[in-house]
């Protein structure tokens, strides 16, 4: 699950003007993994590049207590909404953004094989779609696509910005799904993802910024342009 999970950032904005902008739900979906690469990195998480160990992906998650447990997740989407309800000084604001970091740990629950924990312990839990291709890439692209076009109908403004952030949100995900896999570990995989994260979560941002939610139209907000 690469693109999926920014399908219920997409959804948070279009169900109410409330929600945060799309930029930080953008952050609020990825943010386990923004937090894992940086607990990689200098050890405190660890997993491997095992080739073959999926059909869609060589990585041996095997240690990830504090971003990919239950119990880790929710302590991140609790920290996050506090955040963005103290800033935003919005309770629907704070929920929406918890909501939405809660979210990664179902949807990876989904495609994972079996290496995600409640609470950081021994027992593990995923259903393994990677392993199942003809299932997990119409239901990624299904889940991304339907939030996107809810997002765009919920708001108005020019239609060029979000066709850009839906074609580089595909296109990395084409890299992602049609380039050769790892066969081992470098310091490049995590900052890759990273920038990636960093390149889509921008575009998010300057995309929300051209467009309004239909609610606000009306109510004292300029109507925004053709």
């Amino acid at each position: 699950m690469f693109i999926g999970h920014f399908a219920p950032a997409f959804a948070a904005r279009a169900i109410t003007g409330e929600a945060p902008k799309l930029g930080t739900l953008f952050v609020a979906a990825q943010l386990t993994d923004w937090a894992f690469m940086a607990l990689f990195m200098i050890g405190l998480e660890d997993g491997e590049i095992v080739p073959g160990i999926t059909v869609m992906s060589p990585l041996d998650l095997h240690t990830m207590p504090y971003t990919h447990s239950l119990l880790g997740t929710a302590a991140f989407a609790l920290a996050l909404g506090l955040l963005v309800g103290r800033w935003s000084r919005n309770l629907v604001a704070g929920t929406w953004a918890a909501i939405v970091v809660l979210s990664h740990w179902f949807l990876d629950l989904l495609v994972h094989r079996p290496d995600l924990t409640l609470f950081g312990g021994q027992e593990k839990f995923g259903f393994g779609l990677w392993n199942y291709p003809w299932i997990e890439v119409p239901l990624e692209l299904g889940i991304t696509l339907a939030a996107f076009v809810w997002y765009v109908r919920a708001t108005k403004g020019p239609p060029v910005p979000p066709l850009i952030l839906i074609g580089s949100m595909l296109g990395f995900q084409l890299l992602n799904w049609l380039a050769p896999q790892p066969t081992e570990y470098s310091i490049a995989l995590p900052l890759t993802a990273m920038a990636v994260f960093a390149i889509l979560t921008a575009i998010a941002y300057w995309t929300d910024t051209t467009r309004w939610h239909k609610s606000e139209i009306g109510l004292g907000v300029a109507s925004p342009p053709l």
